[in-house]
């Protein structure tokens, strides 16, 4: 019945795909360029659940008949890493990222496969066998991550000049990038590492895109005036749905739900116009039957678990002071030293854990202070605690 996609659907067809007609046409016009030889970087922001990874993967799409495009998901860096999250784990992937694309496009890149062992690697004489009588040496080796590093980087210029009679370009997008927070080593030297070696480059263009609130500090060290890339990275806002825009939407792609007009404003201001929560609330509506206002709200609290249970299932993994931290934001944005007040403890010792909520992007910091990011997540919040009388510890 319905051609509305899951919430959490980013890889979406053509028919699923809606609008951001803006949006595509500034992405791909700054793109284009990289055949010209220019190395543009693009970073996208907007709230989470707006579209950014969807509207990524509809370029990678568009583009990967022409060019080679590499899409990379940070959040796959878990896989490398050994205790906490390295530089070497992202230069693993970056590698891996790479090979995937050039194999989905039958690059062949086997040779660079094996000139990587031997040029990233530090070797020296384990012992000698004897073969035949002939003397053999046996080696043993160990990653060395600088050498590794400025391969993995070098590589898409090195494919691109082995292929330019058969690509445009090389188009890289990275996403999740707001995962670099999590790495144990300076985030903003590594910032400016990336940005030396893009700049020599020629023919490749960088995406970078993720889950951060406009106001996170990422974004300030990526494209501030004393950022890595400050000057030099055309920075574009993915926006929400507008009021016409979701309505129009939902009017073609799911014309079996009968708003009444007072339902369908309860409908955009439950979802905000933020096309994950519009998608996955609109799905479990009923069909054919009349949404009035009374309607839309009974069936907003009843669906609110479902909505939201990418968030809660982080609630549930938070540490009480953290937990404690949120429910302290529910009413109002506080200070810091107003939350420390608030949990009957010193400024100091509420440091990491700001740290750490503000990292998984569930509160964020501007002039008015601390506050939960995601304005559903605290209606749950709210709603927990009138019907249960308290919060869900």
């Amino acid at each position: 019945m319905t051609s509305l996609p899951l919430g959490n659907d980013n890889d979406l067809n053509d028919a699923q795909f809606y609008n951001r007609i803006d949006e595509i046409s500034f992405i791909r016009d700054n793109l284009e360029i990289t055949k010209k030889g220019s190395t543009p970087t693009i970073l996208l922001t907007g709230i989470r659940g707006v579209g950014k990874t969807a509207l990524m993967k509809k370029l990678k799409k568009d583009f990967q008949n022409d060019y080679l495009v590499v899409y990379m998901d940070l959040s796959a860096m878990d896989k490398f890493k050994t205790e906490k999250l390295t530089r070497f784990s992202f230069m693993k992937l970056f590698y891996e990222s790479i090979i995937k694309a050039c194999r989905q496009s039958n690059i062949k890149t086997i040779d660079k496969q094996i000139l990587k062992y031997f040029k990233t690697r530090n070797f020296k004489l384990d012992k000698l066998e004897s073969i035949d009588n002939i003397p053999i040496p046996i080696l043993n080796s160990q990653e060395d991550y600088a050498k590794f590093a400025t391969f993995a980087m070098d590589l898409p210029q090195q494919i691109y000049d082995d292929c330019k009679e058969d690509i445009d370009g090389v188009l890289i997008f990275l996403d999740e990038f707001q995962i670099l927070k999590q790495l144990d080593e300076d985030v903003n030297g590594f910032l400016w590492y990336i940005r030396s070696v893009i700049q020599s480059q020629n023919h490749i263009g960088y995406i970078f895109s993720g889950s951060m609130s406009i106001k996170d500090e990422l974004i300030a060290d990526i494209a501030g005036q004393k950022g890595a890339f400050g000057g030099r990275i055309l920075n574009y806002e993915v926006k929400t749905f507008s009021f016409d825009t979701t309505k129009n939407y939902l009017m073609e792609k799911a014309d079996y739900l009968k708003f009444t007009d007072e339902g369908f404003e309860r409908f955009y201001k439950c979802t905000n116009g933020i096309p994950y929560y519009v998608n996955s609330f609109a799905r479990l509506l009923p069909p054919n039957e009349e949404l009035n206002e009374e309607k839309i709200i009974y069936e907003f609290k009843k669906t609110l678990p479902y909505l939201l249970i990418h968030l809660t299932n982080e609630w549930y993994k938070l540490n009480n002071q953290e937990k404690r931290i949120i429910t302290a934001l529910v009413e109002k944005p506080l200070k810091r030293i107003e939350i420390a007040n608030k949990l009957g403890v010193t400024s100091g010792a509420i440091g990491a854990s700001l740290k750490s909520l503000q990292n998984k992007t569930l509160i964020e910091l501007d002039k008015d202070g601390f506050k939960i990011y995601d304005q559903i997540f605290k209606t749950w919040l709210k709603t927990e605690h009138k019907e249960k009388g308290d919060y869900p510890y």
